[in-house]
């Protein structure tokens, strides 16, 4: 059983914005995949094919963790077979960067699950939104501009197709492919 979670905030105020990309990513990956409608478990949006989940978390992002903790736990899923999808404010707008583990740097809603999962060891996609102008507060909760809109298609086309060579391959290697594409 593989789970992928996508980071974001529920709510009207916050749909579109840049730390909504999480969910963003989920939402087109479930829709090509023609999913449908999702079930609301888990404190989430959750939608399952075979063995594969994919969760949106209800909570807000500083409280993602009890979302990703109740389904780890309910499923009994290695901690390797867990990707977070969010954004980054440390990577260039639509760059993604893959990881196998390590500290949270910052991302309260990546603070939260690797909190309440007990460990740092929890594989992660991190898209770029690009440095914060001015406060990073209304940055990151602040809507796509012009021309990020125009990239989001790219964007969630190359996370899903990192999301893809992670479920096909073991984690050095989607490592090794993803994060020296282009994306």
């Amino acid at each position: 059983m593989k789970l992928i979670a996508g980071l974001g905030n529920p709510g009207i105020d916050y749909a579109f914005t840049r730390h909504n990309m999480g969910w963003l990513c989920v939402d087109h990956i479930v829709n090509n995949k023609n999913l449908g409608t999702p079930q609301n478990k888990f404190h989430a949006e959750f939608w399952k094919e075979n063995n594969l989940i994919f969760l949106k978390p209800l909570t807000f992002m500083n409280s993602s963790g009890i979302s990703l903790s109740e389904a780890v736990n309910f499923y009994k899923i290695d901690l390797s077979d867990v990707l977070i999808i969010y954004d980054d404010m440390a990577l260039p707008f639509g760059k993604l960067r893959l990881r196998a583990s390590g500290s949270a740097g910052g991302h309260n809603g990546l603070i939260s699950i690797l909190g309440a999962l007990g460990s740092i060891e929890v594989p992660r996609l991190r898209v770029g939104i690009g440095k914060a102008p001015g406060g990073m507060i209304n940055y990151v909760l602040g809507h796509f501009n012009e021309d990020e809109r125009k990239n989001l298609p790219d964007i969630v086309d190359n996370v899903e197709k990192a999301v893809n060579i992670w479920l096909d391959k073991d984690i050095q290697k989607a490592m090794t492919l993803v994060n020296a594409s282009k994306n």
